[in-house]
């Protein structure tokens, strides 16, 4: 069932098509994001569709553009219902702006703390190079 074809798959072959654990995958199970069979014995064993597994690549994509679990739910609802390309797209660009602006403002934050911290480590060189030259600070 690793064939990229196939109709279903199991929880270890996407665990590690995604390289993610079994857990995560459970996880977004809970969380209601995908929506396996069972099969097996008392209907232990998880099957997963290639729905799911679409609905756990955008998912994983999500998460990676810092989206949180119920904007990726949002999307991917609307993702699910054919005639809503527009209110999804339109969805999907306010929350990537709401994102952007995130990310810009905390990149803001690391550049001023990375000055800062480049400063102080300036000035501790030039008073250890000091301190080995014998040069006296007031």
């Amino acid at each position: 069932m690793s064939d990229r074809s196939a109709s279903s798959f199991s929880i270890s072959e996407l665990a590690k098509e995604f390289d993610i654990t079994p857990r995560t995958i459970r996880f977004y199970e809970d969380q209601g994001l995908l929506t396996p069979t069972r099969s097996g014995t008392a209907g232990r064993q998880r099957v997963y569709s290639v729905r799911d597994r679409t609905r756990l690549k955008l998912t994983l994509r999500g998460k990676r553009l810092g989206l949180s679990l119920a904007e990726v739910r949002d999307l991917i609802d609307m993702y699910d219902s054919p005639s809503d390309t527009e209110p999804q797209l339109v969805k999907f660009l306010e929350v990537l702006g709401r994102n952007k602006r995130s990310l810009l403002s905390q990149l803001h934050d690391l550049r001023e703390t990375l000055a800062e911290i480049e400063a102080h480590e300036t000035r501790a060189k030039h008073l250890l190079a000091d301190q080995r030259a014998g040069v006296q600070h007031a």
